[in-house]
């Protein structure tokens, strides 16, 4: 898998081409707070966009970090991955 060192995942030009892998790894440096702040919407959000690009992993993780969040936090993640998968 690829290292990734972004400040923000949301600027980083990855593109609708991004792998699943890729954006299996972003969904784990948010969930982890590796070299950032955990941030569980961030994680839900590429997690669940990694998961529709055909990631049994990443559905799995998803799944899993989403009992831990509230109704409005997964809502939240869930229009932001939808705007994503808009854009690109």
């Amino acid at each position: 898998m690829a290292r990734f060192e972004m400040e923000n995942a949301d600027m980083a030009a990855i593109g609708g081409g991004a792998s699943a892998d890729v954006l299996f790894e972003m969904g784990l440096v948010a969930a982890t707070g590796r070299d950032c702040e955990i941030n569980l919407v961030e994680a839900h959000k590429w997690l669940n966009i990694a998961a529709i690009k055909g990631s049994p992993r990443a559905a799995q993780l998803r799944s899993e970090i989403s009992e831990y969040m509230s109704k409005p936090e997964i809502a939240s993640a869930l229009r932001s991955a939808r705007e994503w998968m808009t854009t690109h």
